[in-house]
């Protein structure tokens, strides 16, 4: 726990959240989550089988992880303060990831409904971790309207893009104090690892591992770029220079 990551007082080792959507069956998403080594996994309450008597995805998860439970599919506040309230009656969490999508095309998050929808939640005595975008005066607000942590996208859901704004990122992780967790976007390995390297506490991710073409690989593959991204983060990269500098010593060379 040398390096463990803090999360509403909590201590994690991995700084991998991942989700549940989009494998093929149910034996391949615990196998990516294993290999993921992820301590939290977000499930999306909309989208699983809650009938009692019928097989879920939290029966095959088992307890094994912290369960996320998320607002996905949501488009208005009022949706996403009932689902995370149903999710509170499944006796899951007093965690709740806040989505509330303002555009079925982008999925980009209707930012002034997420705010909405975090000030009524923290109120209840929610732990709010919202999406949002990656405008740092946005994420100032949910941190001031108390949420846990603030979860800016690096690229819009599934895209793959990985960051396409660091220097938002950055002025982000400057404003707040709560934990910046990058969510959405990330498609491959170096994605992840630029995210831990600006200074990112976390990063979130489904599709990434999920839509791979070997997903466990994948997963395995993300778990070792956040590593990786956490140590060159607190190892402080070398400045970059227009120009080159000798890597050898230049005093005592013999002319």
């Amino acid at each position: 726990m040398e390096d463990s990551f803090e999360l509403a007082g909590k201590r994690y080792r991995s700084r991998l959240i991942v989700g549940t959507g989009k494998y093929k069956d149910q034996d391949e998403t615990v196998r990516a989550i294993e290999a993921s080594g992820a301590e939290i996994v977000t499930v999306a309450l909309r989208r699983i089988t809650l009938t009692p008597g019928q097989p879920s995805l939290l029966d095959a998860l088992g307890g094994r992880w912290a369960l996320l439970p998320n607002t996905a599919g949501c488009y208005t506040a009022d949706e996403a303060i009932r689902t995370a309230r149903l999710a509170r009656e499944l006796g899951m969490t007093e965690f709740v990831k806040l989505e509330v999508i303002g555009d079925k095309r982008t999925l980009f998050p209707d930012a002034e409904a997420t705010l909405e929808a975090a000030r009524t939640l923290v109120k209840e005595g929610f732990t709010v971790l919202p999406y949002t975008t990656d405008d740092p005066v946005m994420a100032k607000k949910l941190e001031d309207a108390g949420c846990a942590a603030v979860m800016p996208l690096a690229a819009p859901i599934g895209s793959g893009l990985g960051v396409r704004n660091p220097y938002n990122l950055r002025i982000i992780l400057e404003t707040v104090k709560v934990p910046v967790i990058v969510d959405a976007g990330v498609g491959t390995a170096s994605d992840a690892a630029v995210a831990l390297e600006l200074g990112c506490h976390a990063v979130l991710m489904n599709t990434g591992i999920a839509g791979a073409k070997e997903p466990v690989l994948m997963a395995e593959a993300m778990r070792l770029a956040v590593e990786a991204g956490r140590k060159a983060f607190r190892a402080g990269r070398i400045p970059k220079k227009l120009h080159a500098a000798a890597s050898s010593p230049e005093q005592g060379l013999i002319e």
